[in-house]
């Protein structure tokens, strides 16, 4: 497949490059051929790899037309004295930086600067990234926007399993279990080539469950659909808990062998009753049984989930509440069978793993660890004392710039379009006495920056990514990236020579894989065992893979000379806490943060549609996926619009206590009544994340994104 206006021909390599996708957590397998002539560059479909056995989705096909110089940002931009974005050198854009960010050092203090990474970034940027805030920078003030995609989810894992890695199994493992429960996921538009491995569950005569308030794609092919009222998963959880207790369906020889803390957790839930919990989530006591029946009838089964029930004030609790489902019927540390994640960015996983979240090491370690903190310094060459303690979460971060948080270097992420409550975050970022982004594209935050950096992009670039069964991958550089173009280890290499740490920050991905193997070496995610080579022998490596003992990687555990196969599913002898236990956890149900009145009536949710990515700035690029999705849209329920005397295709202003936006009504009954949806992908008048709810979960400072309370009216 041809992507007209594709990055010109100037090749790497002539031959087939075997690379992955830049967008979402599968990481899709393809091939790039370089076009005769200099016209593009073509992607292939690489059916051997296992996770779309060649399926690719429209984002994916048409990856390459962001390649393109004619949407792209190719050379380096200095705000002028005028306020105007003007072309510069490298050499210029980068002493800038430097100098921006040393002055504030310099006047302010090391925690007056900050870093903000990206989901999307490779392991080996994540990690340097990590590796210069606390070294070059001394500033414990980093986190990323990953913090907005799973951190509930990996918060929860934490507490029950003693590790986080958001499928426990590979998705092959999904067609041959007997039921599954998806929560809040909507692969059919978020990662499409996954939804064969649903539709073969039921080939196989197994059973799909999905629970989401809108009767997406999806649900459409669901065997039973539960639609909750935005914000009550937890109490459905728990209610599915209560009539697995009263129904005789727990496991107790697992229980007893293999958990700890069920009375607790079971005397929880014993307090959300059917009827109560028909009452919080609108879901009816007939299908909260069906849900039972088909979940424990088999001999097998898994929960997944995904934002809808972790982008909450409470969603670690209600992870929790699912895994404790898992765990009371035997449904976890068992062949097909467990609790998994649905990671959304590129590299979620692995960008979490490695050091750019405000609490974390390379290889999953916490910085509060003694240990973990000579482990690493002892890596970097630096007295462990001189490393920085936890900084401030993703949003935390982000409220703080102007105030406390004075300059900010960028990397990957567009926060006046992605972060909750948009438009206060843009009058932060506004307020800094400087701001650094790199970016392939002038994002709307990038926009906002006193120096741009044009950076390279996934088929110009060599570097591996973690998808979102753990496996470890390795995209191949396949074309030469434009001139004035250069890769964000480079940049990062640039500003550390230039504070006088040349040799501390390489420029080259296989030497920073390298690196970042000593680093995570005994870590809860150790990747000391996984090379380069072995990636593209494997099909990928899942971690934990630690080196062989006499290899030198560091403290790997394996026999002698003998590599270790990687571990594509977890728990099955024990689990990753101290007693090899795992953790019940009593939760009960909480209201969201901010409930509907009569000034605000109604709930929004928001999501994603199938033709856009995250914050749109690349994929509103092409034109293919703008035709398909060209702008925001108000989705409503036809009783609700015949209230509103709202018609399909006019405007309608959706307001919360934050702000106002402004979208087309898209008028439906896949929706529930009380309920409205808007997509989140687009700045401007549409943007919804202007409506949002900053509120945070305690654990894991993950806002509220899936709810909060608005009313709607026409425009």
């Amino acid at each position: 497949m041809h992507t007209p206006g594709a990055a010109p021909a100037d090749t790497a390599s002539s031959a087939v490059t075997a690379t992955h996708c830049p967008y979402c957590a599968l990481q899709c397998g393809m091939n790039l051929r370089p076009e005769p002539g200099g016209a593009g560059v073509v992607v292939e479909e690489r059916a051997d790899f296992p996770v779309n056995r060649g399926a690719l989705c429209g984002k994916g096909r048409t990856a390459p037309a962001v390649l393109s110089s004619r949407v792209r940002l190719t050379q380096p931009l200095v705000r002028t004295h005028a306020g105007q974005l003007e072309p510069a050198t490298w050499e210029e854009a980068l002493d800038a930086v430097a100098e921006g960010l040393a002055r504030t050092r310099r006047s302010s203090g090391a925690n007056a600067v900050g870093v903000f990474g990206g989901g999307g970034l490779t392991n080996e940027k994540a990690y340097a990234l990590g590796k210069f805030a606390r070294v070059a920078l001394g500033t414990s003030q980093i986190d990323y926007n990953g913090r907005f995609c799973m951190s509930s989810a990996a918060a929860a894992h934490q507490r029950a399993f003693g590790l986080d890695r958001g499928l426990p199994f590979p998705l092959e493992d999904i067609p041959r279990t007997g039921c599954v429960i998806l929560v809040g996921s909507n692969p059919a538009e978020t990662m499409p080539p996954a939804l064969r491995f649903f539709r073969e569950l039921r080939e196989n005569g197994g059973t799909l469950i999905v629970v989401d308030p809108r009767r997406t794609r999806t649900a459409e092919q669901a065997d039973l659909h539960l639609a909750p009222r935005p914000g009550t998963d937890l109490a459905l959880a728990l209610g599915l808990l209560h009539l697995v207790v009263a129904g005789g369906h727990t496991d107790e020889e697992f229980i007893a062998g293999r958990t700890t803390g069920w009375e607790e957790a079971r005397a929880a839930a014993m307090a959300h009753w059917p009827e109560l919990v028909e009452r919080i989530t609108g879901v009816p006591v007939p299908k909260l049984r069906e849900a039972v029946a088909l979940f424990c009838e088999p001999s097998s089964a898994m929960v997944l989930t995904a934002r809808g029930p972790e982008q909450h004030s409470k969603g670690t609790d209600t992870v929790g509440a699912w895994i404790n489902l898992c765990l009371a019927t035997g449904r976890a540390g068992r062949p097909l069978s467990g609790y998994g994640c649905l990671t959304g960015q590129g590299n979620g996983q692995g960008g979490r793993e490695h050091g750019q979240k405000a609490d974390q090491l390379p290889g999953y370690r916490k910085l509060t660890d003694p240990a973990a903190r000579a482990h690493v310094a002892g890596v970097w060459g630096i007295d462990p004392d001189a490393l920085p303690g936890p900084g401030r979460s993703a949003y935390e971060l982000l409220d703080a710039l102007g105030s406390e948080v004075k300059a900010l270097l960028l990397m990957g992420s567009n926060p006046v379009v992605s972060a909750p409550r948009a438009a206060h975050i843009e009058e932060r970022i506004r307020s800094l006495d400087f701001l650094a982004v790199a970016d392939v594209v002038l994002s709307e935050t990038a926009a906002l920056a006193d120096v741009v950096l044009p950076v390279t992009q996934w088929a110009e670039e060599t570097g591996t990514t973690t998808n979102l069964e753990g496996r470890v991958l390795l995209r191949r550089r396949a074309l030469t990236p434009p001139p004035g173009v250069r890769s964000d280890l480079e940049v990062l290499h640039g500003l550390a020579s230039r504070l006088g740490m040349p040799k501390a920050f390489p420029a080259a991905p296989e030497e920073v894989f390298e690196e970042l193997r000593r680093a995570s070496a005994g870590g809860p995610a150790d990747y000391s065992g996984i090379t380069y080579a072995r990636i593209e022998a494997e099909q990928g490596v899942f971690w934990p893979c630690p080196a062989p003992a006499d290899s030198g990687a560091g403290q790997g555990e394996g026999e002698p000379g003998e590599p270790h196969p990687g571990t594509p599913r977890l728990f099955l002898d024990r689990f990753a806490t101290e007693d090899g236990r795992a953790r019940f956890v009593p939760v009960t149900h909480r209201d969201a943060a901010e409930m509907p009145d009569e000034q605000y009536p109604l709930l929004l949710t928001t999501g994603r549609v199938v033709a856009q990515y995250q914050s749109g700035a690349q994929t509103r690029r092409v034109a293919e996926l703008n035709e398909a999705a060209p702008g925001p849209f108000v989705e409503l329920h036809p009783r609700l619009a015949a209230r509103l005397g709202a018609v399909d295709g006019a405007l309608l202003a959706v307001t919360s206590r934050r702000g106002r936006a402004v979208a087309p009504a898209r008028i439906t009954d896949t929706i529930r009544a009380d309920t409205v949806f808007m997509p989140f992908h687009w700045p401007g008048e549409g943007r919804a994340n202007t409506l949002t709810n900053p509120a945070l979960d305690p654990t894991s400072r993950m806002p509220e994104f899936k709810v909060c309370a608005v009313r709607v009216e026409p425009a």
